[in-house]
């Protein structure tokens, strides 16, 4: 049976991964899953950084724009369609591409999605009350105190992350990162993983010129069209949550975009830390030719196969 290669690519937001992810699905003549966690939804392409359409067209993608914020859709869900998705795919072609910053769901492809326990209802009850009177920092300094290893890698500024690790210390005593630890599934690919990264000004530099690009692009417009179902959970992301405010009236729109820019700079942080755990990973400077890091994924099938 012939060996099947999923070759995943990974590194913090605006570093380059789609233009890469499309070189590669190009020079192997394959088909590319995103794993973004935001460019699932239709109604939200800008301040998601969905690929332009000349990018789309110029190799075939799944799991972009095939949800709606209304839809209820969780990192099982895309593990479940995620798979069946690739045995598909490879039932004909060798080779696939995964790319995307959201290192839950790289993970739930690579490994699978871990088996967590039954949450007590009571748990959560409580923890929706104190969130709600106390507000996020409640949760950011609960998670912190709880579960300082998975504090240290989850986006502190989504609450529903934090509440659903919360859910789970409380309910089981234990720290949720202990059930990141388990035994994962098999898999019948093996992934290749290149990561991409720069030095870190380099990489704040990158974000603070795409959110200036993404303002210019219609950014205001987008969230604006958005802002009446700002509760949703889809809509908890940074580039329309600090917009909303400004809706609201509680802040400038320079302001505005200034957080956006600083929140982005430390999801990008958040990233790192999240990805740099990644076994046998080969990590690039941004600036690498293609060519070259398609060489390396061909030196490392010989080498599987020899």
């Amino acid at each position: 049976m012939r060996r099947k290669y999923l070759l995943t690519v990974i590194g913090p937001t605006a570093i380059g991964k789609t233009a890469l992810s499309i070189q590669l699905a190009r020079h192997f003549g394959c088909d590319i899953l995103s794993c973004d966690s935001r460019q699932f939804y239709k109604e939200m392409t800008i301040g998601t950084a969905v690929p332009e359409p000349d990018e789309l067209a110029a190799a075939t993608h799944h799991f972009i724009h095939h949800k709606s914020i209304f839809d209820s859709y969780t990192v099982g869900d895309f593990e479940k369609e995620a798979i069946t998705k690739l045995d598909e795919l490879f039932a004909t072609n060798d080779f696939a591409v995964l790319v995307g910053g959201s290192g839950l769901y790289v993970d739930a492809v690579l490994k699978g999605f871990d088996d967590f326990p039954e949450v007590d209802e009571s748990a959560r009850a409580g923890l929706t009350q104190k969130y709600q009177s106390e507000g996020i920092a409640f949760l950011q300094t609960e998670l912190q105190k709880r579960d300082p290893d998975y504090f240290a890698i989850v986006d502190t500024d989504n609450p529903q992350r934090m509440m659903r690790a919360l859910e789970v210390c409380v309910s089981t005593g234990l720290p949720y990162s202990t059930f990141l630890k388990q035994k994962k599934n098999t898999r019948n690919f093996t992934p290749i993983i290149i990561g991409l990264d720069a030095e870190r000004p380099t990489i704040y530099d990158r974000i603070n010129r795409r959110v200036d690009l993404m303002m210019r692009a219609g950014l205001l417009e987008e969230a604006r069209a958005l802002y009446p179902h700002r509760e949703l959970n889809a809509l908890q992301t940074v580039g329309y949550r600090e917009l909303f405010d400004y809706f609201d009236g509680n802040v400038t729109l320079d302001f505005a975009v200034s957080e956006i820019k600083k929140n982005t700079r430390r999801f990008a942080k958040r990233q790192l830390t999240w990805f740099k755990r990644t076994e046998n990973a080969r990590w690039f400077d941004y600036r690498e030719n293609p060519a070259r890091i398609a060489e390396f994924v061909e030196e490392k099938v010989r080498e599987m196969q020899s």
